[in-house]
């Protein structure tokens, strides 16, 4: 597995002269390129060895075809899942690839255990809501009406009467306790409030959602940004922290 030659993003009219040895199963699925997935182990002392001369600024760049030529570099290739997501649609839609019956990044396969960091949170507690292909993390508070093909992170509110449809929730790094709600006069939880419609949205950590608040997203919506969301090849992205009016329409 000693690397001989290595580039990073070639341009399309390149690719014919990369197409690599990647074994008949892969080759059987139409995946003829060996990709890097940038994780790299060094020595520490050749790491700084390469990294001396002041042109070097980019492992895939310069780094990595520096090392091959003098030094001896190898690979493990990695059979896998894996999926770039490196713009907001292949993102989404790997996130929201997690509530098929079998997905591709299985994390139910007991031979590829998936570990996290242990946060010691309760289970998610429901009040009458209908899931439909909906991944729920731990720690939730959810009254909503339906939630349908999403991914709901840790500690998420959700509340009465609420629509949640293709949609990852990030959810939040804490909770709001009755006594910080109180004595902050906070008008809008973290979390989404009542009577809401949210689709096609991506909700970054400790947002907050007003009640009665439609998000509809979809082609028709113009690529925008704001102050607390950008729409990006009709899916709308709610930015970390913002705040979301009581009543707000998009």
């Amino acid at each position: 597995n000693r690397i001989t030659s290595f580039i990073e993003k070639p341009a399309e009219d390149l690719l014919p002269n990369w197409i690599s040895d990647t074994g008949d199963e892969m080759k059987a699925m139409g995946k003829n390129y060996l990709a890097s997935m940038g994780i790299y182990v060094f020595n520490r002392d050749l790491l700084i060895e390469l990294m001396s001369d002041p042109n070097t600024i980019d492992f895939g760049k310069e780094i990595i075809p520096g090392a091959i030529d003098s030094k001896r570099v190898f690979s493990y290739q990695y059979e896998g899942y894996w999926t770039d997501i490196g713009n907001i649609d292949s993102f989404f839609e790997a996130n929201l690839g997690l509530t098929d019956d079998i997905p591709k990044f299985n994390l139910y396969d007991k031979n590829n255990g998936i570990y996290t960091r242990a946060r010691i949170l309760p289970t998610t507690k429901y009040a009458g809501t209908i899931l439909n292909k909906a991944v729920v993390a731990e720690g939730c508070l959810i009254q909503a009406e339906k939630i349908e093909h999403s991914v709901i992170g840790i500690r998420s509110r959700i509340g009465k009467e609420t629509i949640i449809l293709n949609t990852y929730m990030m959810g939040c790094d804490s909770y709001e306790s009755l006594k910080e709600i109180e004595e902050n006069n906070i008008q809008i939880l973290m979390g989404v409030g009542e009577r809401c419609y949210i689709n096609n949205t991506i909700i970054d950590k400790n947002c907050r959602i007003g009640d009665d608040v439609k998000i509809n997203g979809g082609r028709h919506l113009e690529d925008q940004e704001t102050d607390t969301y950008v729409v990006k090849d009709g899916i709308v992205v709610i930015k970390k922290g913002a705040t979301i009016p009581t009543g707000f329409i998009l």
